[in-house]
């Protein structure tokens, strides 16, 4: 996620440095092929995470009901929502990614331009849902770090403080 981060704010930094006032490019082709970039990379990065997503999702579900009310904020479940149903348009879109990787020519591999069009176009459509990753993701790392300083419900009570005699 914090590779996203950084894919996201050189491409703002880019995007900002080659548009006009209203956000057109100054070239259409050399900044097309920058998204491009930007979303290869942005899906590179979040490859390792994407197995792994629906139980880090779980997790901090879990968690996150068993956090005190006060500690809980208020944009953490508005943020795993947003995961989550950027995470089911990504599955949807792998699933047609490997339906349409299947049915290319036998001789479309990396390099040639039928596969690589076609997977650029896949990065181009995933990219959305791969940013709010990066957006939002911080808030699994946020739940995770406020659960593991709170007290468990199964542990139990503090025993109380012995009082000691006062020597004279």
């Amino acid at each position: 996620m914090r590779d996203s981060k950084k894919i996201l704010d050189a491409w703002n930094a880019y995007s900002e440095e080659h548009t006009d006032l209203d956000g057109w490019p100054h070239d259409e082709h050399a900044y097309g092929m920058r998204a491009s970039q930007r979303d290869a990379h942005t899906a590179e990065a979040f490859e390792p995470l994407r197995l792994g997503a629906r139980l880090l999702l779980a997790t901090a579900e879990t968690q996150l009901t068993r956090l005190s009310e006060t500690t809980v904020q208020g944009r953490w479940v508005y943020q795993l929502g947003v995961l989550r149903n950027a995470l089911d348009q990504l599955d949807e879109l792998h699933e047609q990614w490997l339906t349409t990787r299947d049915a290319l020519p036998a001789n479309a591999k990396a390099g040639t331009a039928d596969f690589d069009d076609a997977l650029a176009e896949h990065h181009a459509e995933s990219w959305s849902d791969l940013d709010d990753w990066a957006t939002h993701g911080k808030a699994i790392r946020e739940i995770n770090a406020w659960a593991r300083t709170a007290r468990s419900p199964l542990a139990p009570a503090p025993a109380p403080a012995r009082r000691t005699a006062a020597r004279k």
